[in-house]
């Protein structure tokens, strides 16, 4: 049998009315009561009925937090910081991994406005732009993080990809590399077409084009990353640098370039897009673009916070949450042990 508020009450020997405002922390409540209605509720095993007490105070205090993967370690970071700063504003995370499938995110977004979610924040296809769009028009808020549906109305944080590999590029092309490798995302995707363009930015400043014969795009995944290092390593011997912009290929081409005896950075500096922890303890510790993954969630959190404790954009700061505003959080090279300059000037 389910324990209610009436076993409860009669429990702690007080009507169901002040069990439910003890319950609440109401300060019309004593300390002595609420003592009693609370050790009744531990004895009993009590379990509020969350789902009736979001339609009587049309709030639900559930956020729902949406994954293409958990490989990325921006989204680890990201998913950290949302769970932290919910809990500490009371509410409880849904999380759903979607596999990077728009169907299978549609879906779930749906699930998630079913158990009537106060928020949202979205790390996904930007392919589901006119579903969030619905949710935000019923009032539940959104906030798209690291790529930006192109019909969504809601405010999305990105990381300064082009900034970002621009630096990397740069700093490679300082060292004297000219062919320089660059494995990407597709350009389909956000983060994918961003970093090309930083890459593709820096060495035209430097009077050098982009051959497509260093250039490999693919799918989010390590095995991509040995697919295409492997390509690149046959296909172009006197590559020299390597870009690294595809964050999770990057497990993938850590360990082909080991396991076929690539010397980094005496045969080839390599730069990766995204930090992780384990990366700074790579022999060598590996450069990498730091995107800002924990100043991405805070700051998708502080968006997102606005919306749910100002409802439909009625009282300051929704509106400005609510606007579809694009809000980038800067790049930072950090740079480590596995650049060099190439080979042959430092024979020279």
């Amino acid at each position: 049998m389910r324990i209610g508020l009436k076993e409860v009450a009669a429990e702690a020997g007080v009507s169901r009315s002040t069990a439910s405002r003890a319950l609440s922390g109401s300060p019309l409540i004593s300390a002595e009561t609420r003592a009693a209605v609370e050790q009744a509720a531990a004895r009993l095993n009590y379990q509020p009925n969350r789902l009736a007490g979001a339609l009587r105070s049309k709030q639900s205090h559930l956020v729902g937090l949406v994954l293409n993967n958990l490989i990325n370690a921006s989204f680890h970071t990201i998913a950290e910081v949302v769970q932290r700063r919910a809990a500490d504003e009371g509410y409880q995370v849904m999380l759903g991994i979607t596999g990077a499938d728009p169907g299978r995110e549609k879906e779930f977004l749906r699930t998630l406005a079913a158990h009537g979610v106060d928020g949202l924040i979205v790390i996904g296809t930007g392919k589901n732009g006119a579903t969030t769009n619905a949710l935000l028009a019923e009032g539940t808020g959104v906030v798209n993080v690291i790529r930006r549906p192109a019909d969504s109305a809601a405010p999305s944080v990105l990381a300064a990809d082009r900034e970002g590999a621009h630096a990397a590029t740069s700093h490679l092309l300082d060292l004297g590399h000219e062919r320089i490798g660059f494995i990407g995302g597709e350009l389909t995707a956000d983060s994918g077409r961003e970093r090309f363009a930083g890459y593709e930015q820096a060495l035209r400043e430097r009077g050098l084009a982009v051959d497509e014969s260093l250039v490999e795009r693919g799918p989010f995944a390590p095995g991509f990353g040995t697919e295409a290092i492997t390509r690149l390593l046959r296909r172009t011997p006197r590559m020299t640098a390597l870009f690294a912009a595809n964050h999770e290929a990057v497990f993938g081409i850590l360990p082909t370039l080991a396991s076929t005896g690539v010397s980094v950075p005496g045969d080839l500096s390599l730069v990766c897009h995204e930090d992780i922890s384990w990366l700074r303890y790579w022999s060598p510790a590996i450069t990498v673009v730091d995107n800002g993954a924990a100043e991405l969630g805070e700051l998708a959190m502080n968006l997102l916070l606005q919306q749910m404790k100002h409802g439909d954009g009625g009282r300051d700061g929704a509106q400005e949450a609510r606007n579809g505003r694009a809000y980038r959080v800067g790049a930072q090279l950090v740079i480590r042990d596995s650049t060099a300059p190439p080979a042959s000037r430092r024979d020279g």
